[in-house]
């Protein structure tokens, strides 16, 4: 790799590592326990390594994972290279934060959140470096609040106001395509932005952007933390969010490209399936009582929609 490929590398490296360190001092902050980050550092026998922060057990946050990691490797697994194909036989290098927080009150929503860099370097005369970054944040309520929704993708539009008016609602429609259950034909929750392959504006204007969509997370779900964390609930409502986290769990299993990446490329299965919550139900042919606050999920907040009409 060139030095200016590598610097570009570091310069990621250097804000992803900062940025993990920061957001679990930021949770904890939330955290009403004395639970804290426990951090545990990884090593990859094909390239790279990450070190893997996870909280369990606590008052706020039942479990809540932030992940860093840099993986490289001489040849991309078939999930990467099945829609470019120019990049087989290339090696690699994808570096990333990614983020699942899956709250004990039921009436704080479980969050995810990713921002990534990847590069594969040019092997011959005459190719080009090819990087990108992407990311995005969604929230997935298990009880939902109209005022959560519109604050939730106010962030995610000013993430992206300073990089071009078409990227919120361009990445809004991707996150709605991508946190899709289509065995369930039902969306993972309210959305909020979802983006790949993106290198417009060249390199600071990327970094840029996800630097950006990681801060806006923060203070977005931390609003929503703050406002929902002492709401009373019952066993009823405990019973309905062990139950919708099955779906959270059929997603990342069935459907997500980044746990497909990570165990396809021999990642750390620990820190790849950090993401599944710690207590979860199945219950054949649940269907919520009409008119209920659990049906009201289904037929008002997992649908497409303008929150910020």
């Amino acid at each position: 790799m060139c030095r200016v490929e590598r610097d570009k590398l570091e310069q990621a490296k250097t804000f992803l590592l900062d940025y993990q360190s920061r957001l679990c001092s930021r949770l904890e902050t939330l955290e009403t326990s004395d639970s804290t980050f426990l951090s545990d550092s990884w090593e990859r026998e094909e390239g790279g390594g990450g070190t893997s922060k996870v909280l369990e057990g606590g008052q706020t946050f039942e479990k809540a994972g932030v992940n860093f990691s840099h993986v490289r490797g001489e040849n991309l697994p078939p999930t990467a290279t099945a829609s470019r194909p120019q990049l087989a036989g290339r090696p690699f290098h994808a570096t990333g934060v990614s983020i699942v927080v899956h709250p004990r009150n039921p009436y704080v929503p479980t969050s995810h959140a990713n921002v990534r860099f990847f590069i594969a370097p040019a092997q011959n005369e005459g190719e080009k470096d090819i990087w990108w970054v992407g990311g995005g944040f969604d929230l997935t309520p298990y009880y939902g609040f109209e005022e959560d929704c519109t604050s939730w993708h106010q962030h995610a539009m000013q993430a992206c106001a300073p990089f071009g008016e078409h990227l919120y609602p361009k990445f809004k429609k991707w996150c709605d395509e991508y946190f899709f259950l289509k065995h369930r034909n039902e969306p993972r929750g309210i959305g909020g932005l979802f983006f790949d392959d993106f290198d417009e504006g060249g390199f600071d204007n990327s970094l840029g952007l996800i630097q950006c969509v990681a801060e806006r997370f923060m203070e977005a779900y931390a609003e929503i933390v703050t406002l929902r964390l002492n709401t009373p609930y019952s066993e009823r409502e405990r019973k309905f969010q062990l139950y919708r986290r099955g779906r959270y769990v059929e997603f990342n299993l069935v459907w997500d490209r980044g746990t497909h990446f990570g165990l396809q490329s021999n990642g750390r299965t620990e820190s790849i399936l950090m993401s599944l919550p710690p207590v979860v139900e199945w219950r054949y042919d649940y269907h919520p009582e009409p008119g209920s606050p659990e049906a009201e999920l289904y037929e008002k907040y997992l649908k497409p929609t303008d929150w910020l009409r």
